[in-house]
């Protein structure tokens, strides 16, 4: 298997693949481009949106200092929102749902490394997708891990490092995070 083909299987690869570096260079490039549009600019802004990630909703919304490894791996729903200094590594997929809002500083990462030096130093990477759900809220400096599923309805407090999947209608927060509370899903009233 080449290392494409292993990174897209979820098998271990080398990060230093040049087929693998290549898939960052549409990111690089359109984070570049998004970076250097005006802000007031929402047609622009929305059309560069568009050109980076692999699906878009309606009414996306990304805002400076905004970071991706490859871009075409994110699926965002309708009125997505990437506040300031949001980083997605998105080797594998990263599918959010309709109402995504994402505070400033966030990282949500599906790339891991291996615990030990040798499998560090052959620059072995493993990617997992991650999942958000609709009406999801994450605060600021917050950190989504590789493989985690979040659900519908759910708020990530401010700092909240997201290990394991988060049920449908809670809040969560801490590190690790684990469930805080349960909310209302008053989508319906």
């Amino acid at each position: 298997m080449t290392e494409l083909e292993k990174l897209d299987a979820g098998l271990p690869f080398d990060v230093n693949d040049p087929e693998v570096d290549a898939r960052k260079l549409h990111a690089v490039i359109g984070c570049q481009k998004l970076e250097q549009i005006d802000v007031r600019d929402r047609e622009e802004k929305e059309k560069a949106i568009r050109e980076l990630f692999g699906q878009v909703g309606k009414n996306p919304n990304v805002l400076p200092g905004f970071r991706c490894d490859n871009g075409l791996n994110i699926i965002v729903g309708d009125e997505f929102l990437a506040n300031y200094n949001v980083t997605i590594l998105d080797i594998s997929k990263v599918i959010m749902g309709n109402n995504v809002w994402i505070g400033p500083n966030t990282l949500i990462t599906t790339i891991n490394h291996p615990l030990s030096p040798k499998g560090r130093r052959q620059h072995l990477g493993i990617s997992k997708p991650v999942a958000i759900g609709n009406d999801v809220w994450i605060s600021g400096n917050c950190t989504i891990l590789p493989g985690v599923n979040i659900g519908n309805n759910v708020v990530v407090a401010a700092g909240a490092v997201v290990t394991k999947d988060v049920p449908d209608n809670c809040v969560v927060g801490g590190v690790p995070a684990r469930k805080l509370k349960d909310i209302p899903d008053d989508t319906d009233e």
